[in-house]
């Protein structure tokens, strides 16, 4: 196994054709980058909680048809699987509706992350989402500190979200405690609060010893602050139609590429690997934008080296 994606996955309602109407789509950040890194052809299991319902089961469905690998297969009778609405403005940028008052993804567990499971694995990413409600707080926590023990690598993507939250104060918080387990950290140009401001990248990173952090910058690309080196990736201009899943797509085309590049820790990181990385990244992203739906407009290897 090369990475465990832990946390959410859920069910976006996309506005359809029709006015007032939506359609099903799988999604949830970390299931969006498991889906996108397995479609690189990455060895990926998945490490959450889903509705004993029709649309648990369809979830786990479409987890079995990428060939990702469950590591929690017993689908929760507690919860009623998270549903997300999303609502889409006229630039492809979108807002979301979460109905998880518990949802399923909020019942991890401590036991649920089984050491042999780390063991095996390379890499684990996971968000802040996960870290909004216990038990999956606690679970999250843990999992990302053993796998920093282990000597695996570790992901982390800030996306923050509102009406997940509602309170920027109380999330900042919760990462900064795990933030020492993170190698890899992904934050949007509107999320630098929780880094102290853009001057204040460099001392975070040493704070907080993070070996690469990557700042998306949507349709402009990505910029990197590694090893006291910074620099932009221009992105490709497209379409947008939906960027639902979009910086998913681009974190795990990233971290598939660091993978293909043979980096299985910090040592093996170099700056031209993190900018090969992010050039795969930006492809993988502008791929999606231009579909409708997350899960469903994740690209394949195969579609982002044509790109490239």
């Amino acid at each position: 196994m090369d990475i465990i994606c832990a946390g959410e996955m859920l069910i976006d309602f996309t506005p359809g054709k029709e006015p007032d109407t939506y359609t099903a789509n799988p999604g949830g950040a970390p299931a969006n980058v498991a889906v996108s890194m397995a479609r690189n052809g990455v060895n990926t299991a998945f490490l959450g909680v889903l509705g004993n319902d029709d649309f648990g089961k369809k979830l786990k469905n479409v987890l079995a048809a990428e060939g990702i690998e469950m590591l929690c297969p017993s689908l929760t009778d507690e919860a009623v699987t998270t549903l997300a609405f999303v609502t889409l403005y006229e630039n492809g940028e979108r807002s979301f509706t979460f109905a998880r008052k518990p949802g399923a993804d909020i019942l991890l567990r401590k036991e649920d992350v089984r050491e042999e499971d780390i063991d095996r694995t390379c890499m684990l990413h996971a968000g802040s989402v996960s870290l909004s409600d216990d038990p999956c707080r606690e679970s999250i926590g843990y999992a990302l500190s053993l796998a920093h023990e282990k000597g695996k690598l570790v992901s982390f993507d800030v996306n923050y979200r509102d009406m997940i939250w509602h309170d920027p104060d109380r999330c900042k918080k919760e990462i900064e405690k795990i933030l020492p387990y993170v190698d890899f950290l992904k934050i949007s140009d509107e999320e630098l609060y929780f880094v102290g401001g853009q001057e204040q990248i460099p001392a975070f990173m040493e704070m907080y010893g993070i070996t690469v952090l990557v700042e998306t910058l949507g349709s402009k690309g990505a910029k990197y602050y590694y090893n006291g080196k910074t620099g932009t990736v221009e992105g490709k201009k497209v379409n947008a139609v939906d960027a639902t899943g979009a910086g998913d797509a681009f974190w795990g085309g990233f971290l598939s590429r660091m993978l293909m590049l043979g980096v299985r820790s910090t040592a093996d990181v170099t700056e031209d690997k993190v900018k090969e990385a992010l050039a795969y990244g930006n492809a993988s992203g502008a791929l999606c934008v231009q579909k409708q739906g997350g899960i469903p407009a994740l690209p394949t290897r195969r579609e982002i080296e044509e790109v490239l």
